[in-house]
């Protein structure tokens, strides 16, 4: 079982910076590949970033060299730092497993990008 906690969004000028936690815990918690989601609205959900089973980090285009995904073992979290934002990136941030079926969703984060 895998329970998923994201936070860390808000309000944000274009410009500006946040970073995302994903806190993941459950028994399976450390087992899985993880990545992060997310989805604008009326647009489907994305996977934007993740780690690889090379250990390597991937990114969607649009995001390539602003966000910057990294994890601390220990502690079951996922970040995402995410830099230069601009109004494109406002969307709901979610955090799950890649390589297989998602597990439950967790909440997610809003990120609103807005002067």
């Amino acid at each position: 079982q895998l329970q998923i906690v994201e936070s860390g969004g808000g309000l944000v000028q274009p410009g500006g910076s946040l970073r995302l936690s994903c806190v993941v815990s459950g028994s399976d918690a450390g087992r899985y590949l993880m990545g992060w989601f997310r989805q604008a609205p009326n647009k489907e959900r994305q996977l934007i970033s993740f780690f690889d089973v090379h250990g390597g980090t991937k990114y969607i285009d649009s995001v390539k060299g602003r966000f910057t995904i990294s994890k601390d073992n220990a502690k079951n979290t996922i970040y995402l730092q995410m830099n230069s934002l601009k109004q494109e990136d406002a969307a709901v941030y979610y955090c799950n497993v890649v390589g297989v079926a998602p597990k439950s969703w967790g909440p997610g984060t809003q990120v609103t990008v807005s002067s």
